[in-house]
């Protein structure tokens, strides 16, 4: 982006991941929005005509009016102390003309980009409706890069295209942690995702010389292994998988593990023993680890030289089963920023650990988990491709 020569009054298509928590019309975690601050205010000091576009939930082609634009755009002009014109639409003769209206360093801010169902369907009339609003579109959302959207991978083909200031730093880091991490190299996985998890855990499983493992895909290994899991979450199409994985020498399971209702009224703890058996009762769930897997997951974590954190360990957004997901926060968090080099990424990760105010120990912070999962991995993001 910085090879541009002149911006000024160039209209700039920039797409972020603003894809942020809402509630009563307000943002609740601004962390994405401060993230692609360097690459606007760049865009501002050049005098550029910044277009914004991003997508808030899944809403698939659908209206919502509880996901739409308007409170990012005005939580975004109180961070810029500038004015941003939000619009009611993502394309169309209105936006055309909004765009053709603007005078020299002005913002606006599209609708929700998904709303179009064209947007998911990476249709190429959609991609050139979209490159036609710009002389230059800008990619600054790595969270989303692993997808393949007309926004993300549609564009770059009908105008000229370059990655943002976020992207750049995410790829520098990320590609760093590739090629020159030191070692032991910690790796925790976690959350609920199993689809973004288990397609990377065999590379994870030669990268890292630990691999710990919590959430979702404790339930479904112990569930492909013959134990009994209740109502734990589970995906039975990945059994397998998490199976052959969960069994590598250097993947580390839960020794114990806390079961109970899902509305924390009702839990206990459960040891694992090495031959199957009933971990859950009827009604019970798998929803946090237990004191022993913390202690054992301590051990790792703090003879780490490099510390990667993506995933919860439970469901921590209930009480008690908040106990092993933050304590493995304020473990990575104690450990990184000199012991080690740690870096997390996810939402419901940023989430725990800002909930322990951890985020400013950690040395880089990403702004995608399936992303950034799939980019240390050594997979091809579509989005970075379509760019290069």
């Amino acid at each position: 982006m910085k090879q541009i020569r002149n911006l000024k009054g160039k209209r700039v298509l920039v797409r972020v991941d603003f894809n942020v928590p809402l509630k009563k019309g307000k943002v609740l975690d601004d962390f994405r929005l401060r993230a692609t601050l360097p690459t606007l205010t760049y865009l501002q000091e050049k005098q550029a005509n910044i277009i914004i576009m991003t997508h808030v939930g899944r809403p698939k082609g659908s209206v919502i009016p509880s996901l739409r634009t308007a409170p990012i755009a005005k939580a975004l002009s109180q961070l810029l102390n500038k004015n941003i014109t939000n619009l009611k639409q993502s394309t169309g003769h209105s936006v055309k003309k909004a765009i053709d209206s603007m005078n020299e360093g002005d913002i606006l801010f599209l609708e929700n980009i998904q709303f179009d169902k064209r947007e998911i369907e990476n249709d190429p009339e959609f991609a050139k409706e979209l490159a036609s609003y710009c002389d230059y579109f800008v990619l600054d959302c790595f969270g989303q890069s692993h997808r393949e959207y007309a926004s993300i991978v549609g564009i770059e083909k009908y105008v000229k295209s370059y990655v943002g200031v976020l992207m750049q730093k995410e790829i520098t880091t990320l590609t760093k942690l590739i090629t020159k991490s030191k070692h032991p190299l910690v790796t925790v996985l976690g959350g609920a995702k199993l689809e973004t998890k288990i397609p990377v855990m065999k590379s994870f499983a030669k990268m890292a010389d630990t691999v710990l493992l919590g959430g979702a895909l404790v339930n479904t290994y112990f569930k492909a292994a013959g134990y009994r899991v209740g109502d734990s979450l589970v995906n039975k199409e990945l059994q397998k998988e998490a199976l052959t994985y969960g069994k590598k020498r250097n993947v580390v399971l839960p020794v114990d593990l806390v079961v109970g209702t899902l509305d924390g009224t009702s839990y206990r703890l459960v040891d694992i023993k090495k031959t199957p058996h009933q971990i859950c009762k009827k009604g019970e769930a798998i929803l946090d680890i237990g004191p022993k897997t913390i202690q054992l997951f301590a051990t790792h974590i703090k003879s780490a030289q490099t510390l990667i954190w993506n995933g919860a360990m439970g469901y921590f957004e209930q009480k008690p089963y908040h106990i092993g997901t933050f304590a493995i926060a304020r473990l990575i968090a104690s450990r990184s920023k000199g012991h080690a080099f740690g870096v997390i990424g996810g939402g419901e990760t940023l989430q725990a650990m800002d909930a322990v105010d951890g985020m400013d120990d950690i040395d880089f912070v990403s702004t995608g988990g399936g992303a950034m999962l799939h980019f240390l991995a050594g997979k091809k993001l579509p989005g970075i491709e379509a760019l290069s």
